[in-house]
């Protein structure tokens, strides 16, 4: 990952959620309690213990998307970062991609962007992209 694309950003993202009062009494009878240092902390630790049982499943969708992935296709989760090196080996070789990803995709700034564009075919996101505004537009990204 670029430090210099990664440094400054905080990677949480902030999700609305509708809880039922009887459940969101519960949490702040936990949070009041000590057991957690407030609701996110509450929420996050659930989120995290639900996905810990919910792993095989998600390692099981993982190993099928990278088989079934073309050559060319670059699919991932998590962290994945676009650096100038990469990009310059790609268009010497004469080589095209795709990428497809859930997390967070950085792309340095020094990746000069008219040959990302041409090494780069595109680029399907869920989750965030840390990138110049200008390569965000091109591919249509948040």
């Amino acid at each position: 990952m670029g430090v210099d694309t990664m440094a400054n950003e905080n990677l949480s993202e902030k999700v609305s959620v509708n809880i039922n009062s009887s459940t969101l009494s519960a949490i702040d009878l936990l949070v009041d309690n000590g057991y957690y240092s407030n609701r996110s902390d509450f929420i996050n630790q659930a989120l995290r213990r639900e996905i810990d049982q919910q792993q095989r499943t998600i390692d099981r969708i993982i190993e099928q998307n990278i088989r079934t992935s073309a050559r060319d296709d670059n699919w991932f989760v998590g962290l994945y970062g676009l650096e100038e090196s990469y990009i310059r080996e790609l268009h010497q070789q004469g080589r095209a991609i795709t990428l497809r990803g859930y997390g967070v995709l950085s792309i340095s700034s020094k990746v000069e962007p008219e040959m990302l564009y041409q090494v780069v075919k595109s680029i399907t996101m869920k989750g965030r992209t840390i990138a110049p505004d200008e390569i965000k537009q091109h591919y249509g990204l948040k």
